[in-house]
């Protein structure tokens, strides 16, 4: 069986897309500078993909956007929502999210990926990242009271999960901050699973397997080059040079260990995307074979069985 054939079987329970950081970067312009849609569209296509999240090359009008997407295979799987709650009121971010949401929805999307852009440093992702700000245990408690009633009602107007994704420089970074913020939030909060996050903000991902398992409704794939993490640590680096260092590449070029991903998706709980996503330099690793090679490991290794 072929590795396409094996991704399709598992269409019904596990689909596995890419994202298009390996083509653009959506904060570092110059990474891709001058790279189409449909350039990145084929390339996802041919490596064998169903869908890729969205990006700053895509339209963002539904139609145009199902319709260029869907010229070349794919679906759109969700789209990164920056968010605000940390520091303004659940109206608020419900109309400043509301065209976002409602091209989600459009474009036939279950899950929105919530960034919390709130209460960051000035410049956060430009400053060492020992400068990250961080919030009190008080704050916290008010702030997943709010996330919870803004996820609800996103699920009510617009029929979309919200997927919390825990980040560097951001409020929920550490093992304790993701346990933190999932205590304070109700079950209309879920959590998206980032394995290169995870091991770069200094934990194993598989505790929050252990831990929030039914509450993961979103996987991101990304590795974590052992050598460049330790130097990031030791100069206290900022979030974008860690990047432009080479900090994350494609599940299986890195030190993650993915057999604990592999049985817990095997375990058969889990319904949703996987998402190979890495933030490289493209001039450095070409996009094509990337996710090419990214496809083949995690079709062979993480994957469950085709039945």
């Amino acid at each position: 069986m072929s590795n396409e054939e094996h991704a399709n079987k598992q269409e019904a329970r596990i689909r596995l897309g890419v994202s298009p950081l390996s083509w653009v970067n959506e904060v570092l312009e110059e990474y891709g500078h001058g790279t189409s849609a449909d350039t990145c569209l084929a390339q996802a296509a041919a490596a064998g993909y169903a869908g890729v999240e969205m990006s700053r090359l895509f339209p963002r009008e539904a139609g145009a956007l199902t319709g260029q997407l869907g010229g070349h295979g794919l679906r759109l799987i969700s789209g990164w929502y920056s968010g605000f709650l940390a520091e303004r009121g659940v109206e608020e971010e419900l109309a400043a999210v509301r065209e976002h949401a409602a091209l989600l929805r459009d474009s036939g999307v279950g899950v929105m990926v919530y960034g919390e852009c709130g209460v960051m440093a000035e410049q956060a992702l430009d400053v060492p990242m020992s400068h990250r700000l961080q919030l009190s245990n008080e704050a916290m408690a008010a702030y997943g009271e709010r996330l919870t009633r803004f996820a609800e009602r996103l699920r009510q107007e617009y029929g979309l999960a919200l997927a919390y994704h825990h980040h560097l420089m951001m409020v929920a970074e550490t093992l304790r901050e993701v346990r933190a913020l999932m205590a304070a939030t109700g079950p209309a909060v879920g959590l998206l699973l980032d394995t290169g996050h995870a091991v770069a903000a200094g934990f194993d991902y598989t505790w929050l397997l252990e831990e929030f398992g039914p509450r993961i409704n979103h996987i991101h794939l990304k590795d974590v080059r052992g050598e460049v993490l330790d130097a990031v640590r030791e100069g206290d680096l900022s979030f974008n040079d860690a990047v432009r260092n080479g900090i994350f590449t494609v599940p299986g070029d890195g030190i993650i260990d993915y057999g604990p991903l592999a049985r817990f998706l095997a375990d058969g709980g889990y319904r949703g995307w996987l998402v190979v996503e890495a933030e490289q330099d493209p001039a450095k690793a070409p996009p094509a074979p990337t996710v090419a090679r990214a496809f083949d490991f995690v079709t062979r290794n993480i994957l469950p069985p085709a039945r």
